[in-house]
């Protein structure tokens, strides 16, 4: 993990710029640690035991959002992309980011 993301042990106790670690084997840099990202779906407790088994997409509704991949201030079992937690849309504090996504041409 101290190769391609930042977790509590490298971090410095901070976020820190994207892309001064390794990438993974798709040429995507920072994936586990750093922030949790937020994501576009709503976070459903039991929802997987429900949902599609490909491409799940979340409840359709609710009043808080998923978070994945750990953050900075977090143990590295934590800093993975199936790591999942949840916060509230307005939620603001130094571990949650996000990661701007661009469709290829």
């Amino acid at each position: 993990l101290g190769a391609l993301g930042w977790y509590e042990k490298n971090s410095g106790g901070r976020t820190n710029p994207v892309k001064r670690l390794r990438g993974n084997g798709w040429g995507l840099y920072d994936m586990h640690g750093n922030v949790w990202e937020w994501c576009e779906d709503w976070y459903g407790r039991d929802y997987y035991r429900i949902s599609p088994v490909e491409d799940p997409r979340g409840p359709g509704s609710g009043s808080v959002r998923v978070l994945r991949g750990g953050a900075w201030s977090d143990y590295a079992s934590l800093c993975r992309a199936a790591s999942r937690y949840f916060g509230a849309p307005s939620d603001w504090y130094s571990p949650l980011g996000l990661r701007v996504a661009v469709g290829a041409p």
